[in-house]
């Protein structure tokens, strides 16, 4: 068994152990995540037996002791030979913890991506709880804003916390896009003091729901939209995933978009720092 010792937040979990996961499955191999062992009960993974608080507990003493070896995946700019080395350890152990962000598996992922989204696709209660304000669209256009605030005024020297009035700014430049269609903004975020008049008076001529759901809720809410833009993040990166929404990550508020400024999971994710 392959353990996945995840770090970060929910999505940054997600995308660490489909990496790993990805790898031995090409390897034949059986893989399980340590944190989404009992953390995010929110997908369809969480009824995996295998992935259940006991294995979590016993696989992270078992590294502790060191009765299974541990392969880190630290260093961003480690060579071709040092990952082909640890590849190798990998392989040659029945059980085997990997541990780090670093650890990348491109081509692989992408080859059995499908079976990722299944392990994560929504529970009937996350999707049942925001079947109302996916009603509310009535078939207009649907956007949805990701604010990312929270730990991102120190992540990379508060390089991508935006105000209300910059993420409002976004969402009048992406409605300009598109002028013959009825939108509605779905937003989502960190921060619950969200200026809503701020995002409102911006785009007056379409409607914005502001969620107030859990994590699980508005990473469902917001795979069930049409585009999706917020600062660059594994989550809004990973809403994207489920239908191949276009996703604009705010690099600069003050940038003019257009259509090609969106751009799809499967490009993205090979630009997560």
């Amino acid at each position: 068994m392959i353990y996945a010792a995840d770090k970060g937040r929910m999505c940054n979990n997600i995308l660490q152990f489909g990496h790993v996961r990805a790898f031995a499955r090409r390897h034949g191999r059986e893989c399980v995540s340590s944190r989404l062992c009992y953390k995010y009960p929110y997908f369809r993974i969480s009824r995996d037996r295998r992935h259940n608080p006991l294995r979590y507990l016993l696989s992270k003493a078992a590294a502790f002791l060191h009765l299974m070896p541990v392969v880190d995946y630290d260093d961003p700019g480690e060579g071709e030979e040092s990952r082909r080395c640890k590849e190798s350890i990998i392989l040659a152990h029945r059980n085997v913890m990997v541990r780090g962000w670093e650890v990348r598996h491109y081509d692989d992922f992408l080859r059995y991506k499908n079976e990722l989204l299944e392990l994560f696709a929504f529970l009937p209660g996350v999707e049942e709880k925001v079947a109302p304000l996916l009603e509310v669209a009535s078939g207009r256009f649907r956007i949805g804003i990701h604010v990312r605030r929270g730990d991102y005024s120190r992540w990379q020297e508060g390089k991508y916390f935006y105000s209300d009035r910059q993420y409002a700014g976004v969402a009048r430049k992406i409605a300009a896009l598109y002028p013959d269609r009825e939108i509605i903004f779905y937003v989502c975020g960190n921060d619950r003091e969200i200026d809503r008049r701020m995002y409102m008076d911006a785009v007056p001529d379409a409607e914005f729901i502001f969620a107030e759901g859990n994590p699980g809720e508005d990473l469902c809410l917001l795979s069930h939209c049409d585009l999706l833009a917020g600062a660059p993040s594994t989550f809004s990166l990973w809403a994207s995933a489920y239908r191949d929404i276009p996703l604009y990550w705010i690099k600069n508020p003050t940038a003019e978009l257009n259509q090609a400024s969106f751009a799809s999971f499967n490009r993205l994710f090979r630009e997560i720092i």
